[in-house]
């Protein structure tokens, strides 16, 4: 390893270390006495190496033989993650340690798994993504089932690893399909035989299992039936982290696989992802409207939302991902947002889940049903808020690039959607008499709560300086579809 490579590994390498310092840290001290102390520290190094990657201190190139690349599109992704991760972090430890649920475990695999994310977005070899993808699983598998004391929770963990094991049994299994047909699983050198044309048979096998074992990762339709389960079965904080960083960190190495080593037959793939993204808009739309739980409803909002997003990927454009990247951002702060606010739902001790035991909410809690009002809108994309011009962007580049018959199909599925959102609000202003929830919020998690509102209704203004910076991202992982096939970098030999 020289010392470049390093160099540009640095922040997962120092992240990595904390974990396993973290580690040996909670077995010295004592689980129940260092848990909340580990967790301020975990989110304080989440927002540094957010700091350290933003200005620019980590090299950019490709290390390890062109395994791993940092770049401007990894560096956007990694902040978004890091700075998602710390604020769910920060907003559930009033909610844990209320609950007597702090467990030192908790923020050492979220750690871990953010290592993994970190990974996933700089991985430019089949083997380098599968290694990130896992990391970032294995620990999420944990946290679904930390609940031991829950069949609900021990359900949602056992599904999740059952659906996840399978989804990395396709994955792999596509991955060996294209090294069969390419020779390498460096990207540099797929995107080398990739020369346009049709795809051998073999090499489009390989990337569709490809594909469905990410898509598992980013609960598209139809692969998203782990999703409700798991997300009502787990403890509120890990749906919460569940519904950011992990969204966003699947999202992001999808468009890297596809841009970066099929990036010259966008037609293959590209219908693929379209039709992932209609059914997930029409499916997250209209199996919401019948849900009663709050944390499944946001599961389907969430399958929805992640049709978005891959409709902006399936235009197979710099503007497309450029809408991806802003649409994954926004939608991170929308969740922080609300996960703030349903983490702080309870009625005598117990949280509430149920939509009806939100009935008349608004008149305990003017000014939280506000904030509440304003994301919801912004989820169902209302203007002016920044949900509305996320959508926006995501349609205008289906319709730039030749997929008008999607972008109306995603208006109306907005249209759909937006009824259970609204339901919510009716509810809160005009539900029937009730015994009122109790809304036991601390201070971090009503500032994320009145923060995210204030930037959905206020950032419409000036984007929050997103688009430019999703913008830079997109044109810094497009760049090598700007070459020419005999000026790509050389396809790294595999070590058997």
């Amino acid at each position: 390893m020289t010392s470049l490579d390093f160099t540009i590994i640095m922040p997962e390498a120092l992240l990595a270390g904390y974990a396993l310092l973290a580690l040996l840290a909670g077995a010295y001290f004592g689980k129940d006495r260092i848990g909340g102390l580990l967790m301020w520290t975990t989110v304080a190094v989440f927002l540094l190496l957010a700091f350290y990657i933003g200005i620019g201190r980590g090299s950019e190139g490709a290390a390890f033989f062109d395994m791993y690349v940092a770049d401007g599109f990894a560096r956007f992704c990694k902040i978004l993650i890091l700075t998602s991760a710390a604020a769910v972090l920060a907003m559930s430890v009033d909610y844990l340690q209320h609950r007597n649920a702090l467990r030192f475990e908790y923020p050492i695999l979220i750690a871990l798994s953010v290592v993994g994310m970190m990974v996933m977005v700089s991985a430019a070899d089949l083997l380098t993504l599968y290694m990130g993808l896992e990391l970032q699983s294995l620990a999420l598998y944990v946290v679904a089932a930390m609940r031991r004391d829950s069949a609900k929770s021990s359900e949602a963990g056992l599904k999740y690893f059952v659906l996840g094991s399978l989804s990395s049994g396709l994955l792999l299994y596509g991955a060996s399909l294209i090294y069969g047909f390419a020779g390498t699983t460096n990207f540099a050198g797929i995107i080398n035989v990739v020369q346009g044309g049709a795809l051998p048979v073999g090499l489009l096998f390989g990337m569709v299992f490809v594909i469905v074992g990410l898509a598992f990762k980013v609960s598209a339709v139809p692969f998203h039936m782990w999703t409700p389960d798991v997300y009502e079965g787990s403890p509120t904080p890990v749906t919460a982290f569940f519904a950011t960083a992990p969204k966003v960190a699947a999202m992001a190495l999808l468009a890297r696989l596809l841009t970066d080593a099929f990036g010259r037959v966008p037609g293959d793939w590209g219908q693929i992802i379209a039709v992932l993204a209609l059914l997930s808009m029409f499916l997250g739309s209209i199996a919401g409207i019948g849900q009663t739980n709050i944390k499944r409803l946001m599961a389907y909002s969430s399958i929805a939302h992640m049709g978005f997003a891959l409709m902006g990927l399936a235009a197979g454009t710099a503007t497309g991902v450029q809408a991806m990247l802003m649409y994954m951002a926004i939608y991170a702060l929308m969740n922080v947002g609300v996960f703030a606010w349903i983490l702080s739902l309870e009625r005598d001790g117990q949280p509430v889940s149920d939509l009806a035991g939100l009935n008349q909410f608004a008149r305990a809690e003017p000014v939280k049903a506000i904030a509440v009002l304003i994301l919801f809108f912004s989820l169902a994309g209302v203007p002016p808020m920044l949900g509305f011009f996320a959508k926006l962007s995501v349609l205008n580049a289906a319709v730039d690039a030749g997929m008008g018959w999607l972008a109306v199909a995603g208006v109306i599925a907005s249209v759909i959607g937006a009824f259970y959102y609204l339901r919510i609000v009716y509810y809160m202003y005009f539900g029937a008499e009730t015994d009122p929830v109790n809304s036991r919020m601390g201070p971090v998690s009503y500032v994320m709560l009145v923060g995210a509102a204030a930037a959905v209704l206020l950032g419409s203004i000036s984007m929050l300086g997103v688009d430019r910076a999703a913008a830079r991202a997109a044109e810094s992982l497009m760049i090598v579809d700007a070459q020419p096939a005999g000026e790509t970098a050389a396809a790294a030999t595999t070590a058997h």
